[in-house]
């Protein structure tokens, strides 16, 4: 059996977050070069980084048992981005920790995509891998992701923002906000979704 045969599908009322497939390589290239998908990173990805991007992400799943599932709106796109859980590689006062994360292509967002497959993947964290907290971070400007951070029940407090170590000092974005969600305050708000 192989890894992807091995790791959970999870299925919402509109979405289904999968193991990924070669074929989401050219869709999740064309996100990663959008500017204004990435306009809260560094920069776009041209190709061949968007693949080792994907790799690295392919690679986490079969290190950690968990990952950033590829994202597919069921009966429309079958490749929209991604939402999940991911051990940080950097050192920060909050790490080691299990961050939830998401990207979905442009044209997708305002549907409510982002916050309904990232309830299924807490749902799976504070679930079957029995996680204690998971947090998430951004920029402080990206007041989109901090929106789906505060649907979800997760909650910032402003003393634990963070420098992004990844980002040189005096860079535009590395100012960051943490946000945190405890297994014991989850609501629970991702149990409609089934695991297949």
């Amino acid at each position: 059996m192989t890894l992807s045969e091995q790791l959970p599908i999870l299925t919402t009322a509109r979405l289904c977050l999968r193991p990924w497939r070669p074929a989401d390589r050219l869709p999740f290239a064309a996100l990663n070069a959008d500017p204004e998908v990435m306009r809260f990173f560094p920069g776009t990805l041209e190709r061949r980084s968007s693949d080792a991007l994907a790799e690295r992400i392919e690679g986490h799943f079969a290190e950690h048992g968990f990952g950033l599932w590829a994202v597919e709106v069921l009966g429309g796109p079958a490749f929209v981005g991604f939402v999940g859980l991911s051990v940080p590689r950097f050192e920060s006062h909050f790490t080691p920790c299990v961050e939830i994360g998401w990207r979905l292509a442009a044209e997708q967002w305002g549907k409510g995509y982002a916050t309904e497959a990232a309830r299924a993947a807490l749902a799976q964290g504070f679930g079957p891998l029995g996680l204690a907290e998971i947090v998430s971070f951004t920029v402080l400007d990206n007041g989109r992701s901090r929106a789906v951070m505060e649907r979800l029940g997760m909650t910032r407090r402003p003393e634990e923002d963070f420098e992004h170590p990844s980002l040189p000092a005096g860079h535009a974005l590395r100012r960051h906000v943490l946000y945190r969600l405890r297994r014991s305050d989850w609501t629970g708000a991702g149990d409609r979704m089934r695991r297949d």
